[in-house]
């Protein structure tokens, strides 16, 4: 059983890394797999939620992806064992797809690639986790807790007002992010509620963000 928790990440990376290298040799892979919202609401592509997050741009976009999924999958597998890393890892992926989906239907070209609402998903788990671990942010030692709130921060204050350069799918992010909060409430809400102020903490710009998609009808 050991062997097959350490296993089964290395091979969904292994996966994400072939359908990857596959992609970006042929041009009609992307076309026909990324996430598109016109194929997907016209079209009722369906498969693109799932299949945009076995994509990326190049190979730097894949390999910070699959770095962090290595490591931060080990505490989930550890706390949860392997099938519901993959339950979380794909529901997480969902979840940034459809947050995405919903947040611009009225936008038909709009395009993404990326595992980074799944990875997000295994990420933002960890932390809720355990909170006052250390990240290392290119190479500088962060408090995990505090990655978490000024990433909610950066994502919300993107969505809400988008730069031209800016080509990161934020939504897609935050959908998985709270997936993996989520995930974790529900099956250790003890670990949320023995974390609740920092957790409180980190969901203050998530708060902010829903008030204005919400309520003033803004990031749409």
């Amino acid at each position: 059983m050991n062997n097959l928790n350490e296993l089964i990440p290395i091979l969904l990376i292994a996966i994400t890394c072939a359908t990857t290298a596959w992609g970006l040799n042929n041009t009609l892979i992307f076309q026909r797999y990324q996430f598109k919202i016109g194929e997907i609401r016209y079209n009722k592509q369906y498969r693109r939620l799932i299949t945009s997050a076995f994509l990326h741009a190049d190979w730097l976009h894949l390999f910070f992806n699959m770095f962090t999924l290595y490591f931060f999958s080990r505490v989930i597998v550890y706390v949860y064992g392997v099938w519901l890393f993959l339950l979380l890892y794909f529901g997480a992926v969902l979840a940034g797809s459809l947050f995405s989906l919903w947040l611009y239907k009225n936008r038909p070209s709009y395009t993404a690639i990326g595992a980074s609402g799944g990875v997000s998903g295994v990420l933002f788990a960890a932390i809720a986790i355990a909170p006052l671990q250390t990240i290392y942010l290119y190479f500088i030692p962060v408090t995990a807790w505090i990655f978490a709130t000024l990433y909610f921060a950066y994502s919300a204050t993107m969505m809400l007002k988008p730069r031209q350069w800016d080509n990161t799918g934020h939504a897609a992010h935050l959908g998985g992010a709270v997936c993996g909060m989520a995930f974790v409430a529900i099956l250790t809400p003890m670990l949320i509620a023995a974390n609740a102020l920092f957790i409180g903490i980190m969901s203050l710009p998530l708060l902010y963000l829903a008030y204005e998609i919400l309520i003033n009808k803004r990031g749409r």
